[in-house]
């Protein structure tokens, strides 16, 4: 039995969208990881770029379980002292929701140099419209 090893190149990469209106977070960025890392093809490589592409539109539609929309807090600092600031899930919401399905989805990668490369097959809108029509993109469930 011979195990083959499978490059970036030889890949023929797909595109797939997905709407995200009344999904939950953590659900929808688990599928969404896997598919951009490659796992659900038999030729899946941890060590290279064999997944596909990934549009997701309605963002601002996404849904989170519990109390999270009042509790969950994102913070971020400037790397100065006392640079920490923090924004609520319900304000990170309202003005940018792609950022919220874009860390979520990063969180879920290999934290390498993989990790830059993947999250730019992923593409998040937060309304219907998107510029990726002539990728023929697939629906996924």
């Amino acid at each position: 039995m011979k195990t083959t090893a499978v490059r970036t190149q030889d890949i023929e990469q797909k595109w797939y969208i997905m709407d995200c209106s009344g999904k939950t977070l953590g659900r929808l960025s688990v599928q969404v990881a896997n598919i951009l890392r490659g796992k659900n093809k038999p030729e899946y490589t941890p060590n290279a770029d064999v997944g596909d592409f990934v549009v997701l539109v309605n963002a601002k539609d996404i849904k989170v379980t519990g109390k999270k929309t009042e509790d969950k807090i994102y913070y971020r600092h400037s790397g100065y002292p006392g640079g920490i600031k923090q924004i609520s899930f319900k304000d990170q919401l309202a003005k940018d929701p792609e950022k919220i399905i874009r860390d979520s989805v990063k969180g879920m990668l290999p934290k390498n140099r993989l990790n830059r490369q993947i999250i730019k097959k992923l593409k998040v809108y937060s309304d219907e419209n998107h510029p990726h029509e002539a990728q023929n993109p697939k629906e996924l469930k």
